[in-house]
């Protein structure tokens, strides 16, 4: 399990007190033509630049395609982006070190965050939580982490696993849960989120995370 790390006055984004070093060489936005970017990472960052006046409003659609990608918002991947959107790779880390969401860090490729919030909370969420712990152990490939609010509070308790919503989950389901996970199989199908009737008809399409 993954704790939040904490800094000076309890702010989890280390230095964010400390004074800009003004001898520093100004930052710089990365040469497209001369950065090595995937062609469908460059595509996918593009489509979404291409839905906002500004592009910076696009910063973390872009970082999540990073981090599908490279499974962590590596700094080669953040390079990338920088270079795609022509921004500077320190604006781009400024927002990945911002968002709960957005991992900075290796981890593992399973993304499992239970909501621990007071609607889940009161529906057994600490148990929840405790139990995927238990079943997930000390497992590389599991980021398994407690989440503040998922916003969907008619499923609780429940969890974002690999980006899709399910919920809710019994405790006793957990061990068949994570063994699902580790098959590569669904889970719960039937409790997904994306699963939902809805007059949308593009309401289903991808995760719901």
């Amino acid at each position: 399990m993954k704790a939040v790390p904490r800094f000076h006055r309890g702010s989890r984004v280390p230095g964010w007190d400390e004074a800009a070093d003004l001898t520093k060489d100004p930052a710089t936005v990365p040469d497209l033509a001369t950065t090595p970017v995937p062609d469908d990472l460059r595509a996918r960052i593009e489509a979404h630049i291409a839905k906002y006046p500004d592009r910076r409003s696009a910063a973390i659609p872009a970082l999540q395609e990073v981090q599908k990608d490279y499974g962590w918002c590596t700094p080669a991947g953040i390079e990338q982006a920088a270079a795609v959107m022509r921004l500077t790779p320190g604006y781009l880390i400024s927002v990945a070190s911002f968002y709960d969401m957005l991992e900075t860090t290796p981890v593992g490729r399973h993304q499992v965050y239970v909501c621990t919030n007071i609607s889940c909370s009161l529906c057994g969420a600490d148990e929840l939580y405790a139990a995927f712990g238990a079943a997930v152990g000390e497992d590389p490939d599991f980021n398994l982490r407690s989440f503040e609010c998922l916003g969907a509070c008619d499923m609780a308790p429940m969890a974002s696993i690999d980006g899709h919503y399910v919920g809710p989950i019994g405790v006793d389901e957990v061990p068949a849960v994570v063994a699902s996970i580790r098959a590569g199989e669904e889970v719960l199908p039937q409790r997904q989120l994306v699963r939902r009737a809805t007059t949308d008809p593009n309401a289903a399409r991808g995760s719901d995370g």
